[in-house]
């Protein structure tokens, strides 16, 4: 499994042929000069954890354009299916095989509306499970207990944390989390956007190599495999 950064909280997982893209947030990622273009992904699903514009902004160009399947919530779902797009509706707890593997749909503790005012029902976060392979995407969420569960039904090879602080975890809640779900292989994200999550990358790296974990920050279109 192929793990794209993409800015901000934006991936690329290419998946057993697949491309799956995170978030899409790009045409209006203040970070992202020149770096990515929209309109050269083609992916064939795009997973929505919820709905603020700095996590989907370019979802409905994008599934035009490919008629990508999105995947997330029953709220957010039906927002682009009224939208005439294509779409897989999930909520808390509930699992589907896909043609890539598994989604789990999990839950994240954070708030969700569109910028139209519109419900974007529950947020919530990803676990993403091949045949080898186990991830887990959390999007934008506080430190929650129910990140024990993950674990129990997974193991995970590696996790994406929010560490940006303000809105999200910060770099102490998410060396917690990555405990609750056993997992000290790291990709961070969701920081130095914008001036509410600026953090001082080097400080992270430091505080997780000292707690007995990897994290993992990088450049915007730089990959890692697992």
């Amino acid at each position: 499994m192929k793990i794209t950064f993409l800015g901000h909280a934006t991936l690329l997982l290419e998946v057993a042929g697949k491309s799956i893209l995170v978030d899409p947030f790009i045409s209006g990622n203040p970070k992202n000069t020149n770096i990515v273009d929209k309109d050269s992904l083609i992916p064939d699903y795009i997973l929505v954890t919820h709905a603020h514009q700095d996590h989907v902004l370019d979802v409905e160009d994008i599934a035009k354009r490919t008629n990508a399947i999105i995947v997330s919530n029953y709220e957010i779902a039906m927002y682009y299916e009224n939208k005439g797009l294509k779409v897989h509706p999930m909520n808390h707890g509930g699992s589907w095989s896909f043609d890539f593997g598994t989604l789990k749909y999990v839950n994240a503790i954070h708030t969700s509306t569109f910028e139209d005012g519109s419900n974007g029902g529950l947020p919530g976060g990803f676990v993403v499970t091949t045949k080898d392979k186990s991830i887990y995407i959390a999007g934008d969420t506080a430190l929650t207990m129910d990140m024990k569960l993950i674990p129990m039904f997974t193991t995970l090879d590696l996790a994406i944390l929010p560490i940006g602080d303000n809105f999200t975890m910060g770099v102490e809640d998410a060396i917690i989390a990555s405990d609750f779900i056993d997992c000290n292989t790291i990709l961070g994200y969701h920081f130095n956007t914008f001036g509410y999550i600026e953090i001082d990358k080097e400080l992270a790296k430091k505080k997780f190599k000292a707690a007995g974990k990897q994290l993992h920050l990088l450049p915007i279109s730089a990959s890692l495999t697992v």
